[in-house]
């Protein structure tokens, strides 16, 4: 759910399924409502969240009726789609110029519709006093061409999670931070256990983990003119690590066909040591593999030389075609306020946007007796400080995916060079 990279992509995503079917029914059928006024003379605004229900369904009934109890002349009709429907549907909404009023999404997707003028300019409608308190890196993240055409709302970062008594029969002592580590104690797993460290996609519509990595080996991906910056040493050293572990047999060969979902059930069945993941997946391994959850462990995100950590954004975003403008920026400050992100936040294992509800004692004050889950929070609160969006704002940035994840695996498979992969995905990704 929130896997924001695909999204994971949650991913983020993903997190994490991604854009299948645009067809989603909801109690007021296929009329928006943000065109009309409510019988009571009230404006009516729909807000779309993305695959919260039922699990949240209590939290954003109470955070509705407050709202609407303290704007008596705003009505919200809340709509929440499939996760792998909102891309197409929203899609076809701004198309046809019946957009809901406030859509949750994430900047990747969402950038690539304000390069179309789909969004609100927020610029106009929040002061600077306002915009101050959210994260400024992750504000900025939901900017193009210097205009703000989303509101930040909740955040994840990726986490290592590890199975301890795995490393203990593998004599892995020092948990990796970093790619170069990883692959050390990959090739130790293998000798000593014979299952693998991790896994990871090379699917061309799945995560983009991979190529976040590239960012944080030290990799410029594009240059300002848009062309690709990834045919160079870096590149190529980037592209060397992936295809030397795959041919060591260090990495399970569902990688060229498996999506990160694949990932967590590797580890849930013991199968692998390592799982880069959101602390959102702890209770999800605790409640599948309870033996496995009772062995895991946490550390900070792996990365390169350069230091840099991923974080995944959600934001809200208010179309240009609202009818309700005024109102739909109201709502949309309301459910991302201070208040309101902490209450959600602990509600769903998520991180805040704003600064004053991240300094809270919940995200920094480790208790005596912590469960993984709580370790893991403390932990991504501590390093979203240093996280940033990897990927740059591009409307096809998942043509840049496919072009670096196809020559991968055609290099992973022996069928190209390295340099000659490397060359041939900046040539597709020039070409495109």
């Amino acid at each position: 759910m929130f896997k924001i990279q695909k999204f994971q992509k949650f991913t983020i995503w993903a997190m994490l399924g991604l854009l299948t079917s645009w067809i989603v029914s909801c109690s007021t059928g296929n009329v928006n409502t943000s065109t009309k006024q409510a019988s009571s003379g009230a404006a009516n605004i729909e807000f779309w969240t993305m695959q919260l229900q039922p699990q949240f369904t209590g939290y954003f009934q109470s955070l509705i009726g407050t709202f609407e109890s303290q704007n008596p002349g705003i009505k919200v009709n809340w709509v929440d789609i499939p996760w792998a429907a909102m891309e197409n549907k929203i899609l076809t909404a701004v198309s046809a110029k019946t957009p809901p009023d406030v859509v949750n999404l994430n900047p990747d997707f969402a950038s690539q519709l304000a390069g179309r003028n789909a969004w609100l300019d927020l610029d106009t409608k929040v002061s600077p006093e306002i915009r101050s308190s959210y994260l400024p890196n992750i504000w900025k993240a939901s900017t193009l061409n210097g205009k703000s055409f989303g509101i930040p709302w909740y955040l994840t970062t990726r986490l290592t999670i590890y199975n301890t008594d795995l490393l203990k029969q593998a004599g892995v002592s020092k948990i990796p931070s970093t790619y170069a580590e990883l692959a050390l104690a990959a090739q130790q797993i293998k000798d000593k256990t014979g299952k693998y460290a991790f896994f990871v996609t090379f699917v061309p519509q799945d995560s983009g983990e991979v190529m976040e990595s590239f960012v944080q080996m030290g990799v410029t991906l594009v240059d300002t003119d848009g062309k690709a910056a990834f045919n160079s040493p870096q590149g190529k050293a980037a592209f060397q690590y992936w295809v030397d572990l795959y041919k060591k047999g260090l990495l399970p060969k569902e990688v060229l066909t498996q999506g990160h979902r694949h990932a967590i059930d590797l580890y849930q069945g013991g199968e692998t040591a390592f799982l880069a993941s959101g602390p959102e997946f702890l209770k999800t391994i605790a409640n599948n593999a309870p033996k496995i959850a009772q062995a895991s462990a946490i550390a900070p995100q792996l990365t390169g030389d350069t230091g840099k950590k991923n974080v995944a954004v959600m934001n809200l975003i208010v179309p240009r075609e609202s009818k309700q403008p005024e109102a739909a920026v109201k709502f949309a400050l309301f459910v991302t306020n201070d208040d309101n992100q902490l209450a959600f936040a602990k509600a769903a294992n998520v991180l805040p946007s704003t600064i004053k509800s991240l300094s809270n004692s919940y995200f920094k004050d480790v208790p005596a007796n912590a469960t993984t889950v709580e370790k893991g929070r403390i932990i991504s609160a501590k390093q979203l400080q240093q996280a940033e969006i990897l990927t740059p704002k591009l409307k096809d940035i998942k043509k840049l995916q496919k072009a670096l994840y196809e020559n991968l695996q055609a290099a992973m498979l022996g069928e190209k060079t390295v340099d000659k992969a490397v060359e041939d995905a900046a040539q597709q990704w020039n070409n495109r």
